[in-house]
């Protein structure tokens, strides 16, 4: 069946998942661009910081999993009002602390309420497009975080010069508020959207086993016998620790080896972040293309999560290399290639699953990506203290990228022996 050309209000409804994940990931960058300034003014070290990044984390992975199982229970439109609620308020917060163990509390409550994006927007793309085309939507999505953390860079440095950290917090955290009002005005599931043509409800739901989407409570013992499950876990487990580090860490990377002044508008940062953009939506539209083209969708999932998986791995070799800008493209590359690897990994949770199952899934792997992302941030910090301490802190930071590495083409070998047998 065609796509109906006459109204397309599905990608409207996708506008405004692509508009709170931007702000998800706008309100989480700021953390790691007032690092330096932070550092100053509280006394951190590198120990110091982790310990912060860890507290976002841990509360992120239980929030994944809580999130995903609310917004399965009350639906998408009322779970991602309360996750951003939520969220921006803990951000606003962020500006009111006085002490590192403020900045805990204010990371842990901004990292259970974030974790609810992901599932909520996974959710509405299985509600709002055939499968066929939900590779393509996660990738635009996902690529609001991109613009998160290219805009940051840009909003970040204005507001810390003119108004000082505390209020940078405060008005980005803001932001969320009116987005919830869009959200609760515009969005509802294509049933009972009233200005949505026939044509467009049957596109949706033309490849939709209608017996599979009748709604019933599943524990989570059920869910857990499905080998996508454990495949998607495994996919977020093995590359959830690395995003974090380009994340968080990337800013310090390059104030720390190229002594980048971060109160100034950063380029590197602008271009990595960039090219995330056409990661997450190539992703996306690649696999999309090949399903068009006449492939099986796991094929098709799986070979371009594999040229992703490969894109990655030139950042092991950074150590070799000395040039800021040179760095910046390879890091681009494999940032790029994490969104079009993360666009698919997340889809394939809908390809096999009916709808009602996709948010408790999407939160059970997220929860465990982000309890292996509690460790690596310690890891990281005990890495670069003791070669900072030894004045080659850049010897740390090229350990971490050998990591990164190596772990995407790993993690796509597991998930490969995992679904080895044509089964759910």
């Amino acid at each position: 069946m065609q796509a109906p050309h006459n109204r397309n209000i599905r990608w409207w409804m996708l506008s405004l998942v692509f508009l709170a994940t931007t702000i998800n990931y706008l309100d989480r960058q700021v953390m790691g661009l007032l690092k330096p300034v932070l550092e100053k003014e509280f006394s951190w070290d590198e120990k110091d910081y982790s310990y912060i990044v860890m507290a976002f984390t841990t509360t992120y992975a239980i929030g994944y999993m809580a999130m995903g199982r609310f917004i399965d229970r009350v639906g998408t439109k009322i779970g991602y009002v309360v996750s951003l609620i939520v969220w921006s308020l803990a951000s606003i917060g962020h500006g009111f602390v006085k002490s590192t163990i403020g900045f805990i509390i204010a990371r842990s409550t901004l990292g259970i309420s974030e974790a609810g994006n992901f599932p909520a927007a996974i959710k509405s793309v299985a509600e709002w497009f055939p499968k066929k085309e939900r590779a393509l939507a996660t990738g635009v999505f996902n690529s609001g975080a991109t613009v998160g953390a290219i805009l940051a860079p840009l909003l970040v440095p204005f507001i810390l010069g003119h108004y000082g950290w505390r209020q940078t917090f405060v008005w980005i955290g803001a932001l969320g508020m009116v987005w919830i009002i869009l959200w609760w005005k515009f969005y509802a599931v294509p049933e009972k959207t009233k200005n949505i043509t026939k044509e467009e409800l049957e596109y949706i739901k033309s490849d939709r086993d209608e017996k599979t989407e009748e709604k019933t409570k599943i524990p989570l013992s059920q869910l857990l016998k499905y080998k996508v499950t454990w495949s998607f876990a495994i996919g977020k487990i093995l590359t959830d620790p690395i995003w974090y580090f380009f994340m968080f860490w990337l800013p310090a990377y390059f104030s720390d080896v190229f002594k980048m002044d971060l109160t100034k508008p950063s380029l590197p940062l602008i271009i990595i972040y960039s090219g995330t953009t056409i990661g997450s939506i190539g992703g996306g539209y690649l696999s999309s293309f090949l399903i068009k083209k006449g492939w099986a969708i796991g094929r098709a999932r799986s070979v371009t999560m594999l040229l992703f998986a490969l894109m990655v791995v030139p950042v092991m070799f950074s150590k070799y290399v000395d040039n800021m800008w040179m760095i910046t493209l390879i890091i681009a590359l494999a940032t790029a290639a994490h969104q079009g690897w993360g666009a698919n990994l997340m889809t394939t949770v809908g390809d096999h699953l009916p709808n009602h199952y996709v948010s408790s899934v999407i939160g059970f792997g997220g929860m465990l990506g982000s309890a292996a992302g509690i460790i690596f941030p310690l890891f990281i910090g005990i890495v670069l203290d003791a070669f900072k301490k030894s004045g080659n802190i850049n010897g740390g930071y090229n350990i971490i990228f050998f990591i990164a590495g190596i772990s995407y083409v790993t993690a796509w070998g597991l998930i490969k022996i995992i679904n080895r047998k044509k089964t759910v």
